[in-house]
Parts: C-alpha cells; sequence; structure tokens
C-alpha cells in the first residue's frame, strides 16, 4: 500500500550567538535529515536577521525554510527534534495548501 503525502514547509532560527560554522553545521543537520525523510522541494537561506523580539536574550537568529513532500507522520517527529535540540530558537512545522 502506498504511502499518502503531503506538502509541507517549516521555518526555523538558529541561535544568531553561535558561531557561523556551528549554525551553519545544525542547519545542515535539519536540511539532512529532511531530505533522508522526505523529498525537499524548496530550500531558502535567509541569512543571519535581527529577531522582531529577543528569545532568551538573543536577538539576532539563522533563518531557513525549507518546502517538503512527506508521509504525515514525520513532521511530528521533526518538530520533536526541534524542540530538543539546543541552539534552535524556534520552529514551525506547517502543511502547505494544495
Amino acid at each position: 500500500m502506498e504511502k499518502i503525502t503531503s506538502k509541507y514547509e517549516v521555518i526555523f532560527v538558529v541561535d544568531g550567538t553561535l558561531a557561523e560554522e556551528a549554525a551553519v553545521e545544525l542547519i545542515n543537520k535539519f536540511k539532512g535529515m529532511i531530505e533522508a525523510n522526505a523529498t525537499i522541494d524548496e530550500v531558502q537561506d535567509w541569512g543571519k536577521k535581527r529577531l522582531a523580539y529577543p528569545i532568551n536574550d538573543v536577538t539576532d537568529g539563522y533563518y531557513t525554510l525549507v518546502h517538503f513532500t512527506s508521509a504525515h507522520d514525520f513532521p511530528a517527529e521533526l518538530e520533536r527534534n526541534f524542540n530538543i535540540t539546543d541552539g534552535i530558537l524556534r520552529a514551525l512545522v506547517v502543511k502547505a495548501g494544495e
């Protein structure tokens, strides 16, 4: 039986106080995780930007937006990994409009 898939998008913000190499490594870790479990449609690295409001006294972050197609169980696993990873300030996974 074929798995049912849907389109999703995730935006995540990596702590801007990390060294650039450490931030890129963390971003690539999550891109790799998505690529291993889903089909990536588009990636937009927005770079380092000022946050709208401080999060844990951090005022800057590295923004990344990824559009992907996956089975319905993967986005929950992805959110769990964002929540337990140090260096991730915020992450939001949403189902994209079809």
